[in-house]
């Protein structure tokens, strides 16, 4: 009886710890089940799976490409260079698979997409701005960070922000006169100061000495002069108690561990909410806004990309607040379809047009006048006003846009070198904007001479040569024989006499120029292609 009863005894144990095991591993399995159906939930259409490495890969090597001339060819200064290499310039490939696990964005065909950008690729010149607290310091926008500065040490430029000679009617005569067709503004940049009256933050402008809504005042000037508007807004914020120190915080730490001591009590939900509350306010309450320029992602160990940010939520919001609005690549949704209009190389000359998949693809390169951004007292690395102009022409060369970057000082005025740029830009564009507006990448068939750059408008069939150094007697156009109708500067509209042959092949066309060279900066040849 004792053996049979330990006998039952350990039978029953075994059923038991059996019964047990099986317990365990139907809730491991129901919950591998729910994680597994939450993935498959969550994934856009157009993907069956989570991403895989060997994607990721694949993703990263179908960016854009973007490539840069020899940096003695147009200097970019070591501050420039250092923010290029801060900033994301092109679009990023997925980062997790749970951030590219989001619905899909609102579907449009390429042609919808091109009749949507046409404006922008039309106007092809614009204004960037960028304005803050850093105008102040006057040594880099960047100046919190690289000086590592405390909210408490950047507190005086808060207490006399004052640009009391801010008259965004003459930031707008300048810009129209300079031949720019839109302008881009700081609404908040990575100090998180505010530019307008928000309702969500004390750090803003109408809490300064200055006490108006800066925003409105500029928004109100700019379309008074024709010129559509856009706004800038910073991902990063160095000021809201709420956003996690990471590597492009002034207050990074020089220690791993010291992070999560530092982020103890910050909540990434509840600025992601400050963010989109701001963002509603932008595009809610200023009329049409154009273009939203986000700035930017840095996705990594201590980094933040498209989780961080809820960057399809960001960007669902702008769309359906503003359906037409443009908006560039530096939320991380590379990947995502809908999650970006135009690629942004900033502080680069590029030398191709940008590919995506092997598709050609709109795009605007940024670019300053010196080494910073903001203003900058001391910084003496000023581009020449031919220079400008062969960014200006280069971009349009390879089928995109410039934006050119001015820092107003402290008082609100731009930098009197900003005006002389500005107006001798002005004043090539006064009688060359035609090879600029509506104009785009030469047809193969158009073979450019050594020291031009050339722009072709489609619809009107006019080829434009750009001469960067001015030839001695004239040039030959390759192939072009029998092809051309008229030939003229587009200055002055003088006639260029041409013929065909000359000595050289038959099916080559012999311009003759002047000896001495125009009184403009660039002289452009205005060439009618026979239809």
């Amino acid at each position: 009886m004792k053996k049979t009863g330990q006998n039952e005894n350990r039978s029953g144990g075994r059923t038991k710890l059996l019964a047990v095991l099986i317990c365990l591993i139907l809730l491991i399995a129901g919950a591998g089940a729910v994680r597994m159906s939450r993935n498959l939930l969550a994934q856009p259409a157009s993907s069956s799976s989570a991403s895989t490495a060997l994607q990721q890969d694949q993703q990263r090597q179908e960016q854009p490409t973007v490539q840069m001339l020899p940096k003695d060819q147009v200097p970019v200064p070591a501050q420039a260079r250092e923010r290029s290499q801060q900033s994301q310039k092109l679009p990023q490939s997925a980062q997790s698979s749970q951030s590219s696990s989001t619905s899909i964005l609102p579907r449009e065909t390429d042609a919808e997409k091109t009749a949507r950008l046409k404006w922008w690729t039309d106007a092809r010149f614009g204004l960037f701005i960028h304005f803050g607290l850093y105008a102040l310091p006057a040594r880099h926008e960047w100046v919190k960070n690289h000086e590592r500065l405390t909210n408490e040490q950047y507190q005086k430029y808060f207490d006399h922000f004052n640009p009391d000679l801010f008259h965004p009617r003459e930031w707008a005569r300048m810009a129209k006169a300079a031949g720019m067709k839109y302008a881009v503004i700081t609404s908040k940049h990575h100090e998180g100061f505010c530019l307008w009256d928000s309702k969500y933050t004390d750090y803003k402008v109408t809490n300064t000495p200055f006490g108006r809504d800066l925003l409105k005042e500029f928004v109100d000037a700019f379309r008074a002069e024709g010129l559509k508007v856009g706004f800038y807004y910073s991902l990063l914020d160095w000021h809201h108690p709420d956003y996690t120190i990471d590597v492009m915080h002034p207050l990074r730490p020089a220690n791993e561990a010291d992070y999560e001591r530092l982020n103890a009590g910050k909540d990434m939900n509840r600025y992601r909410q400050y963010m989109k509350d701001q963002v509603r306010e932008l595009l809610t309450n200023y009329g049409e806004i154009s273009i939203m320029w986000f700035d930017f992602s840095f996705p990594g160990k201590h980094g933040k990309g498209r989780d961080d940010w809820d960057s399809v939520g960001l960007l669902k919001l702008a769309r359906s607040l503003q359906p037409n609005i443009i908006v560039d690549d530096r939320l991380d949704l590379q990947d995502v379809e809908g999650g970006w209009d135009f690629t942004t190389p900033e502080q680069v000359v590029v030398t191709k047009w940008p590919e995506y998949k092997g598709k050609k693809i709109p795009w605007e390169t940024c670019q300053t006048f010196s080494g910073s951004w903001g203003y900058y007292r001391d910084e003496y690395t000023w581009k020449s006003p031919s220079q400008l102009l062969e960014l200006l022409i280069n971009s349009v060369s390879k089928g995109g846009n410039l934006l050119l970057n001015v820092g107003p000082t402290g008082r609100g005025t731009f930098d009197q070198r900003a005006q002389e740029r500005l107006k001798a830009m002005g004043d090539w564009m006064a009688v060359n904007s035609r090879s600029i507006y509506s104009c785009t990448e030469a047809p193969p068939e158009f073979v450019a001479p050594p020291n031009t750059l050339l722009t072709w408008n489609p619809e009107t069939r006019r080829l434009y040569v750009h001469l960067l150094s001015y030839p001695l007697n004239g040039i030959w156009l390759k192939g072009l024989a029998g092809k051309v109708e008229y030939v003229q500067f587009l200055h002055d509209a003088s006639e260029i006499l041409f013929e065909p042959g000359k000595g050289q092949e038959a099916s080559d066309l012999w311009l003759s120029l002047p000896v001495q060279k125009p009184p403009v900066e660039i002289p452009v040849l205005e060439i009618f292609i026979k239809r």
